[in-house]
């Protein structure tokens, strides 16, 4: 499975999963444009990949709770290619505490900013990029927090409500896009390990039946998802939760 003709752009790629992805995709041949809320985390993970032997992949900064650096984010990448292939919407701020008033007001704001707002503007000002791309699909890492009636995470409410935005958003996208032949995927993944990709911890992590969900397996549901024929839709991924 390679990529070379595949053009990614993964928002919050700074660290932890995004971070994965971002090397993932490059090791598989992807141009990667990667974007962390600070430009420098952006560009320590460009340099590793970089030293990796791969040179297509490129860093922003992107705050996700401000519209101005959204767009900026999105034309910086204009400046650099006509399409992209796929968007991986991986940006949303975790907030926990099961205490409502445990969170300041600005916690919220920031929370509900960054995984709701930011990913709606996100996909809106990269929607005419994935629109030049004969085969169009944008992902989206929600989390069992945005299905109906889950109730077994201490993350806090305004993390739920952030989840729900993106499920709400996510679910009439795809009806909406399908027309024009993007897909529109979205990932339920519940707490999951994420060992680093460039340890050996990486291939040593256990993926029995018993053991948490990887981040190896959720790698592996999307690069299954876009790789398949455009007749095609894999809709969402949803998972047990152990």
């Amino acid at each position: 499975m390679r990529f070379d003709d595949h053009r990614v752009v993964i928002t919050a790629a700074g660290r932890d999963f995004g971070r994965t992805l971002a090397i993932h995709f490059a090791d598989l041949g992807a141009e990667v444009f990667l974007s962390a809320r600070t430009l420098a985390a952006a560009e320590r993970v460009r340099d590793e990949i970089r030293g990796r032997g791969h040179e297509r992949v490129h860093a922003f900064a992107c705050d996700l709770t401000d519209p101005s650096s959204i767009r900026e984010f999105a034309t910086g990448v204009a400046r650099h290619t006509d399409r992209v292939d796929v968007l991986i919407n991986n940006g949303s701020r975790y907030l926990s505490g099961p205490d409502l008033l445990s969170a300041s007001d600005a916690d919220v704001v920031d929370t509900l900013a960054s995984g709701g707002t930011g990913t709606v503007l996100t996909v809106k000002n990269f929607l005419p990029l994935l629109l030049n791309s004969p085969k169009p699909d944008i992902v989206t890492m929600i989390s069992a927090c945005g299905t109906p009636g889950h109730h077994r995470s201490d993350a806090h409410d305004a993390f739920y409500a952030t989840k729900t935005a993106q499920t709400g958003f996510t679910e009439i996208l795809s009806k909406r896009l399908r027309p024009q032949g993007v897909r529109v995927i979205s990932l339920y993944p519940p707490d999951f390990t994420n060992p680093d990709p460039l340890s050996e911890d990486w291939d040593k992590t256990p993926r029995g039946p018993k053991d948490p969900l990887t981040a190896q397996s959720l790698v592996d549901c999307i690069l299954f998802a876009v790789s398949q024929p455009r007749d095609c839709f894999i809709k969402s991924f949803h998972f047990e939760q152990v």
